[in-house]
């Protein structure tokens, strides 16, 4: 755990797999059992679990290579989840992969460095609605 995380009462969890698609349900079964630990409904962790595997998909990159670097910040009722991958850009906003992520979950982040392209997902067992997660793009 990060000095970050200890002072602001939070766990983290980093998570570092070979950015293959074999390696996604890996990433997929953390985010659930991660999720799990908010005491969220089973559609939220449903929903986290879909949108993480989403995310890593974009962040892969079109040849092999690399790695797949996920995140998690649990604290205070908060999951996020930080996904960076060797993918040098990201599909456009309108893409249906976009389209995904925010229906998903609370809030979206996106960006690209020299090293790849990055996405933050966080949800917050408030912002939860009926019927699914609220949406948020930052």
């Amino acid at each position: 755990m990060s000095e970050t995380a200890r002072d602001t009462g939070s766990d983290m969890v980093e998570l570092r797999v070979p950015a293959d698609p074999a390696y996604l349900t890996v990433v997929r079964t953390a985010s659930a059992g991660l999720a799990a630990r908010l005491d969220l409904t089973l559609d939220e962790i449903e929903d986290l679990r879909i949108a993480v595997d989403e995310a890593c998909t974009l962040l892969l990159g079109p040849s092999p290579g690399g790695d797949l670097t996920a995140t998690f910040r649990l604290g205070d009722g908060t999951l996020e989840v930080e996904v960076r991958g060797p993918a040098r850009e990201l599909p456009e906003r309108s893409s249906f992969a976009w389209a995904v992520l925010e229906a998903l979950v609370g809030e979206v982040f996106t960006g690209t460095s020299a090293d790849g392209a990055w996405i933050v997902l966080r949800h917050s067992r408030s912002s939860g609605s009926p019927g699914g997660l609220t949406t948020g793009l930052g």
